[in-house]
């Protein structure tokens, strides 16, 4: 079963707060990150892995009537924002949210877990129909 693990980030000022934050803290939590994929390719269970551009940098668009794009930007109001994702291959619901609270605990200032959301979805075309 393919799951996304969708992290999402507060909305703030449309840039992420951890550019915010001391090198050392930065450099912390990247670091677990990379352990964490690795830890999912050495399972078995890594799909891929996106980081996105900050808020600030995104549009939204919708098709005009000629059908010229129509850009509206850089977000409508929200309190959250994707700022990444990892798909994951697991054998169970249950899995990927064990794998989505580990993400969840990556460190931040002060090495003092994040505890973000991450939002677990599966794939549709792993999905019966009656799910």
């Amino acid at each position: 079963m393919r799951f996304l693990l969708m992290m999402h980030t507060p909305a703030g000022t449309g840039d992420y707060a951890l550019y915010d934050w001391s090198p050392e803290d930065f450099q912390a939590h990247i670091a677990f990150l990379n352990e964490y994929n690795r830890e999912l390719k050495a399972a078995g269970e890594w799909v891929d892995v996106l980081a996105l551009t900050p808020p600030a940098k995104g549009r939204l668009v919708r098709a005009g009537k000629d059908p010229a794009p129509i850009t509206d930007g850089p977000f409508a109001e929200a309190k959250e924002f994707l700022a990444g994702f990892w798909i994951v291959e697991v054998e169970s619901p249950e899995r990927a949210c064990e794998l989505a609270a580990r993400a969840s605990a990556a460190p931040g200032p002060g090495g003092e877990p994040l505890n973000m959301p991450i939002e677990v979805r599966r794939v549709m075309r792993d999905c019966p129909s009656d799910e």
